[in-house]
């Protein structure tokens, strides 16, 4: 499993049976939803909350944070936990877990919300890690690309719900806690209906976990740059867009371009990477990415052309993460490809706790376009990374 593997024409054997073929993925898909809508509802609650309660902005970013480190702390230990414990049953503990954790939060006194965070933290990672994992263990071959875009489109329709729900229930007392918590538990149903057909897992991985960050550089060097886009670029996007001149109410509709363009085009590409070499389909969306930096500046004070520019460039940019699961699925099966996923996962949560600090500064540096300099950079170095293992894959 050293050498690259050419989607669509690749010999690893089709394990849509180990995940239950069509029943595992809509139980794997259905769960992932419903843990990302209440997701959804959860991060921005917690921020509002916190600040309500006078906590400041720099102790919420802190606080926010644990986040990522639970990430980074729980991945190299999921397949062994789905390996003692069976993965449709440890899928199951942790979305109780993070669900029991979220009314905890509204009675708890801030100091309590950083090991409240570790907890909640790695129980998503987890559900994150397993879900995946499922869905690449059932998915066919041949429509792998297709499988992992409509996963990516509904966990964005999920996230794009989420901040709705939390208008009508409100921000503020118990209630909106209740509703996030049981929006979280409503994953476990599709799990409970796809039990029988969950992945098995009877033996550990071929090799360490820092192994398998290295195994499939270009896969995981996607995560790893998707991360830093999606934490980095998308988080600072309402400051950027204040910073060239749109005003408070504006710039919060940035966002949704950038959402509504993910939703859009998961599935296209996903459907073109069953069809083509993945590894080049990933060095053209970076490419891509990086064109788009060069844009963004011509077109960041025109509203509309901004819209546009965003919808299209998140868009593309966001497939980066759907090619690269679809990429990590033809190199890998069982136990490996567990391992696989939890690099994964890993990659991408260390570019969600480089990227704010990077960008952030860079704006500082140079403001605002600083934005798409940092970009930029992390563009060019994915870029050289892809092409360095393409070249090397070729000449062997």
């Amino acid at each position: 499993m050293t050498g690259e593997v050419i989607p669509g024409r690749d010999s690893v054997p089709d394990h849509g049976a180990a995940g239950g073929g069509m029943a595992g993925l809509v139980a794997a898909i259905g769960s992932i939803a419903a843990v990302g809508l209440g997701f959804s509802i959860t991060l921005p609650l917690l921020a509002l909350t916190l600040e309500d309660r006078g906590i400041s902005s720099t102790w919420i970013g802190l606080n926010t944070a644990f986040w990522g480190l639970a990430s980074l702390g729980i991945t190299p230990f999921v397949s062994r936990l789905a390996t003692r414990f069976g993965t449709g049953q440890t899928l199951m503990l942790s979305i109780l877990v993070l669900a029991a954790c979220l009314p905890v939060f509204y009675f708890a006194p801030f100091w309590l919300w950083f090991p409240l965070r570790l907890v909640a933290g790695a129980a998503l990672t987890i559900t994150f890690v397993l879900s995946e994992f499922w869905i690449s263990s059932a998915a066919p071959p041949e429509r792998r690309g297709i499988i992992m875009g409509i996963y990516v489109s509904v966990l964005s329709a999920g996230f794009a719900l989420g901040p709705v729900i939390l208008s009508l229930t409100g921000t503020r007392g118990l209630m909106p806690f209740i509703t996030g918590a049981l929006v979280l538990s409503l994953g476990i149903l599709p799990v409970l209906a796809g039990l029988k057909v969950a992945p098995k897992l009877g033996h550990r991985p071929s090799g360490s976990f820092a192994r398998f960050l290295v195994l499939a550089p270009i896969a995981t060097g996607a995560a790893l740059l998707f991360g830093v886009v999606e934490s980095g670029a998308f988080a600072l996007l309402p400051i950027y867009g204040q910073r060239v001149g749109h005003d408070r109410d504006t710039v919060i509709l940035l966002g949704i371009a950038a959402t509504i363009g993910n939703i859009l085009l998961q599935m296209p590409m996903g459907l073109l990477s069953d069809r083509v070499d993945r590894r080049k389909l990933l060095l053209c969306i970076a490419c891509f990415g990086l064109a788009g930096t060069a844009v963004l500046p011509l077109v960041s004070t025109d509203f509309w052309p901004f819209m546009v520019t965003l919808g299209i460039w998140g868009g593309a940019v966001s497939s980066l993460y759907t090619v690269g699961l679809a990429h990590l699925g033809s190199r890998f099966t069982g136990e490996d490809l567990a391992a696989a996923n939890a690099a994964y996962i890993f990659c991408y949560s260390l570019g969600a706790l480089v990227g704010p600090a990077s960008i952030g500064v860079a704006m500082d540096a140079v403001d605002p376009h600083g934005f798409e300099i940092a970009l930029g950079v992390f563009f060019c170095a994915y870029i050289l990374l892809a092409i360095t293992r393409i070249h090397r894959a070729a000449a062997t």
